[in-house]
């Protein structure tokens, strides 16, 4: 593709958890606050609320999982908790608007933000200093490309003795973000930092509106977006990079090259959580008290379902697509350990009767059944588009400027006409392309691999914006189930995409007074997660601007 787009992400996981075992909720907990600015101004049970984002995971999965391992931490979890049986994430199900939704409870038409590598049409490009005349538009990259040193698990900062020192990287990703690297505003001429970008507020800038304490860790710095508009509402970032050299492995590997690799990754990040929990900052140099809200997402789902083989193991699902494989079985029974520790430290830390946990994930993934992969390079869909494009119009250049490909096609292009938006549907829909199955054999798909195509004022109506919105793509494509675009054979899953296997994912509420062993099976959506946290905490949802835009509901069926 036209963008390198990076592997991952994860599923929001929402679980508040207080207790494993039996008798694991200790009334005899932590008190809970009077939280000011409260809707109605009641005493609120919840103080804590932790969120998990286990990044590739389906409610399938865990379902499976807590079948075949009743006394586990998570089955434990889904006992004493409301389970979420029909959540779905927003689309595209990029880890990007999937973290977004979950913060702020809207979709990419309110929030803006449509992936993590995308292109404005009316921004200027990364490192212009003269902003004059009108913006050309320009490629908005908010993945390790931002950093300082895309290369180093501190993003640049330049620490010693990595990686055992990563505790110690800054709590600010501003530190680490290059600015050069970021696309620049018209009327200011200034680079737009992830934060700005964001159209409406998160909440964590409620929580912080009302004097309460923050913290979030995730995969790039450019997870600053999730302090919102106003750069205030994450006290407490933790970002190692996961697409730098993965450090004792084979030079060009990052940290999701290998599931051993992802799995000490993700417990850098599951220490910074329990120095949460136990009321200190992320590196444990200071105690600030406990966060009202923290978490983090987990990368090793994710890889284990994307990666063929890794570590001796077979990566993904076994045929059929039901069960998960031996790698993807380690990878889970990981989550639950790390998982497992945290709620044990909520409880020994006397938190568990103040202390809700929200497990879910940003994105599914797709195909489950390695019978239906089909992987497609779109380097020569895109090259065809504009081949054609050019021979029908002398003298003119490359039609599509952008695209970002994974199982979705998202094409952004240098005419914006409605006839060029066509021609671009009508060449996708009426040519074949080339790729390679499972077992890695030749084989040609219909249609680019697409099955619904969305051009000009189509996408724009999709996604719900003006036709003139300048963030959208200007053609997107559902693809065919199974299709995923890339090269070689590095990949047998992706996430992106609008089908059911990249949006069923987990929503898990668990926490005093919200509810105990009861399954909801209506149709909700990981964005409803965010105001359901500001509730959880007493604090009104509709601080929430896009609770106020879409009407987001809270999760029904909670207690309380």
């Amino acid at each position: 593709m036209l963008a390198r787009r990076i592997p991952l992400w994860i599923v929001g996981v929402l679980a508040t958890a207080a207790l494993v075992s039996a008798g694991a909720i200790s009334s005899a907990s932590a008190a809970p606050g009077h939280v000011s600015g409260v809707s109605g101004g009641h005493h609120a049970r919840i103080s804590h609320v932790l969120l998990i984002s286990v990044d590739g995971l389906h409610q399938q999965d865990l379902t499976w999982y807590v079948k075949h391992f009743p006394g586990s931490t998570l089955a434990s979890l889904v006992r004493r908790g409301v389970e979420y049986s029909n959540a779905m994430t927003p689309v595209p199900s990029d880890s990007f608007p999937g973290m977004v939704g979950q913060a702020t409870g809207g979709d990419p038409r309110v929030t803006g933000v449509y992936y993590d590598d995308t292109w404005n049409h009316a921004v200027f490009p990364a490192g212009t200093t003269k902003c004059s005349g009108p913006p050309p538009g320009g490629e908005v990259s908010y993945t390790e490309a931002l950093d300082l040193d895309p290369l180093a698990l501190d993003a640049g900062q330049g620490l010693s003795g990595l990686p055992g020192s990563i505790l110690q990287m800054t709590s600010n990703p501003r530190d680490v973000i290059n600015p050069a690297a970021l696309p620049v505003a018209p009327g200011t001429c200034k680079p737009i930092y992830p934060n700005t970008y964001l159209k409406v507020n998160t909440i964590f800038e409620v929580a912080r509106q009302h004097g309460l304490r923050t913290a979030w860790s995730d995969k790039h710095p450019a997870y600053l977006i999730l302090s919102g508009p106003s750069g205030k509402g994450v006290q407490d970032f933790f970002t190692p990079e996961i697409n730098s050299q993965a450090i004792g492995f084979p030079a060009g590997e990052d940290w999701t090259s290998d599931n051993n690799a992802t799995m000490q990754y993700d417990s850098f990040k599951v220490q910074a959580v329990l120095n949460w929990i136990d009321g200190f900052n992320h590196s444990r140099t200071r105690h600030v008290g406990v966060p009202a809200i923290f978490g983090m997402n987990f990368q090793t789902v994710s890889t284990a379902q994307k990666l063929p083989t890794s570590d001796g193991l077979t990566g993904g699902y076994l045929p059929g697509g039901k069960v998960p494989g031996p790698l993807l079985v380690r990878a889970l029974n990981f989550i639950n350990a790390k998982v497992g520790a945290m709620v044990a430290e909520i409880k020994a830390q006397g938190l568990a009767g103040s202390t809700a946990i929200i497990i879910s994930a940003k994105h599914g993934q797709s195909p489950r059944n390695p019978k239906d992969l089909a992987r497609v390079p779109d380097g020569p869909i895109i090259d065809g588009i504009n081949a054609a494009w050019k021979a029908a119009h002398p003298g003119a250049g490359d039609l599509v400027i952008f695209a970002t490909d994974d199982d979705v096609m998202l094409l952004w292009l240098s005419d914006r006409s409605q006839a060029a938006a066509d021609f671009a549907k009508h060449y996708l829909l009426t040519h074949s392309a080339a790729g390679n199955n499972i077992k890695g054999q030749p084989i040609t798909v219909s249609a680019s691999g697409l099955q619904k195509v969305f051009a000009g004022a189509a996408s724009a109506a999709y996604f719900g914006v003006p036709r003139s919105d300048p963030r959208h793509p200007d053609v997107f494509g559902i693809v065919q189930h199974g299709v995923v675009y890339t090269g070689g054979m590095s990949k047998i899953a992706e996430h992106g995409g609008a089908g059911r296997e990249d949006r069923h994912v987990p929503i898990l509420v668990v926490g005093p007074g919200v509810g105990q062993g009861q399954a909801v099976g209506a149709a909700v959506e990981t964005t409803d997660i965010a105001p359901t946290i500001l509730r959880l905490l007493g604090l009104n949802p509709s601080a929430l601007q896009a609770v106020r835009i879409e009407h987001t509901p809270v999760l029904p069926g909670l207690s309380g």
